[in-house]
């Protein structure tokens, strides 16, 4: 059992992340855990797995957690044995074997005569064939290390697992893997993920705010279903509080023109009586005070559904407040926009594909390219874009405007600040003010214009790129994506769908990301 009672979390900087952060994880609960980018997932994990202290609170945790991190760049210079936290019984049994029969030897391999065989089928289990344990991990690719990290829980067989995106670098046949692990196993499992199909294989929702962590009973299916009805409810709150504001502005108006037509009034009466000018005085400052206690009354209440309205609408969600504005493509649906026959392709002069590959792209249409790691996707967007001469075949292709976005949407420039990045794409003459509309419209306020692209996240770089290419003096005819949700957390790939969605032009996708795919209406996939 895992139980967090009011623990909190200080960065080196001094700057508060959470605080008073309670959970309670019974054993064999399987658990996704979501939350916007920068809430604290990650570091929640990294404290729970003991890698991180906190600040205050308390933490029990009545087994060893295993834990598998987002980044691995920090183990480059270990080697797979090493990783896999097995090189010390390695090192004892080659001992054992080579004469040194030491009861030190003995105790480090604690009867693991066969650990050498156990570590070759779990990575084989991986799809990791023909690695040697003393390979160091720089040599190996983003998902042969999530492999590695994925096979040693096998070999240690933990009660508690943590897991950081596990799935952001594998390919499909590994994410099925993945799938089938998470479905089958018995251990307690916490997942940070972005994967859409991983997170409804979990039983239970915890979502991670400002206001601690809220408990969904079901998988993420049901989640969005319960934040799809706070949703219509939070409107309708700020609908009726809106509402009363305007009531509420419109007495204060009505209010104070009656009072100011009962002090004219008052006014003309005690001149006709000839009240002495000492009286008048003295009725006026009380007829002034009135009003100004009136004034008053009403700015308090108007302050108080101000604020009120203030704090409805921050809880309502960066999607519902973006407004896309993308101009459709000139070009006629059905347009033949790119046509190969008998392409061959090779890498290391040798075929990329087992056959000759012919397709045709024409305008409208929503394409995904699939495939394994190695099949040869980014080397036929390539062909497509005209980068890459194929080494042999045909190729047809109509003029046409296309945008290439690849994960780490490298068109960004990142020695440029947010507002000189628009402006690069201000090809039509907007004027200042209008491009910082555009940039309004996609959540960048007046404080991050002069914020350097370099230090922004991979939600904030996608939010600029679509906010340039609604800039653009015209919308792409097509637009490419690779792997566009690698990088992205779950409310930012919600507002990159829908932007997709409201693009009337030609799409290629390049994604493992099933749900993703599903999201934005793929027409035909391309299997490479």
């Amino acid at each position: 059992m895992l139980i967090i009672q009011n623990i909190s979390y200080t960065h080196p900087n001094k700057d508060l992340l959470f605080d008073n952060l309670n959970l309670i994880l019974n054993n064999h609960q399987k658990v996704a855990l979501i939350g916007n980018n920068g809430i604290g997932k990650s570091i929640l994990l990294k404290i729970i797995a003991n890698e991180l202290p906190i600040s205050d609170g308390q933490l029990n945790v009545d087994t060893k957690p295993y834990y598998i991190p987002q980044v691995f760049g920090q183990y480059n210079h270990l080697t797979i044995a090493q990783a896999l936290g097995v090189d010390d019984k390695l090192d004892a049994l080659t001992e054992i074997l080579d004469g040194n029969a030491t009861e030190e030897n003995y105790t480090l391999l604690d009867d693991n005569w066969t650990i050498e065989e156990r570590c070759h089928e779990s990575l084989q289990h991986w799809q990791l064939y023909d690695l040697k344990l003393t390979e160091r991990m720089g040599t190996l690719s983003g998902g042969q290390k999530a492999k590695v990290f994925l096979a040693g829980i096998s070999l240690h067989q933990p009660e508690l697992i943590l897991m950081d995106e596990p799935s952001n670098h594998l390919d499909v046949s590994g994410r099925e893997l993945l799938y089938n692990f998470i479905k089958a196993t018995k251990s307690t499992l916490i997942v940070v993920s972005h994967d859409r199909k991983l997170l409804n294989i979990l039983s239970t929702v915890y979502e991670l705010s400002k206001q601690g962590i809220k408990i969904y009973g079901g998988n993420y299916e049901f989640y969005t279903e319960q934040k799809k009805i706070e949703s219509t409810a939070l409107s309708q709150d700020i609908h009726s509080k809106e509402k009363a504001f305007r009531k509420a502005k419109e007495k204060e108006r009505k209010t104070l023109e009656q009072q100011q037509k009962l002090n004219i009034r008052g006014k003309g009466k005690q001149e006709k009586a000839g009240v002495a000018r000492i009286m008048m005085n003295t009725l006026r400052n009380n007829a002034e005070n009135s009003t100004s206690r009136i004034k008053s009354i009403h700015h308090e209440k108007i302050d108080g559904i101000s604020q009120e309205l203030h704090g409805l609408r921050s809880n309502l969600a960066d999607i519902d407040k973006m407004k896309f504005g993308f101009d459709n493509s000139p070009l006629h649906k059905g347009k033949v926009l790119f046509k190969a026959d008998n392409l061959i392709v090779t890498y290391d002069k040798q075929p990329l594909w087992n056959d000759k590959l012919s397709l045709q792209l024409t305008s409208g249409e929503r394409v995904a390219l699939t495939g394994k790691n190695g099949s040869g996707k980014t080397t036929l967007i390539r062909v497509i874009l005209g980068d890459l001469k194929p080494l042999s075949g045909t190729i047809y292709r109509t003029e046409n405007k296309s945008v290439y976005i690849d994960q780490d949407y490298s068109l960004i420039d990142n020695q440029l600040n947010v507002y000189e990045q628009a402006q690069s794409f201000n090809l039509s003459a907007l004027l200042e003010h209008e491009i910082k509309i555009r940039l309004n419209r996609f959540l960048f306020a007046k404080e991050d214009w002069n914020k350097v692209c370099g230090t922004l996240s991979g939600g904030e770089r996608m939010r600029l790129m679509l906010c340039c290419l609604t800039i653009n003096n015209q919308s792409p005819d097509i637009i490419i994506l690779d792997e566009p949700t690698n990088n992205l957390d779950i409310q930012n790939i919600e507002i990159l769908t829908s932007a997709i969605n409201a693009y009337q032009g030609t799409l290629i996708v390049v994604s493992h990301d099933e749900y993703f795919l599903e999201q934005i209406n793929i027409d035909r996939t391309i299997t490479l």
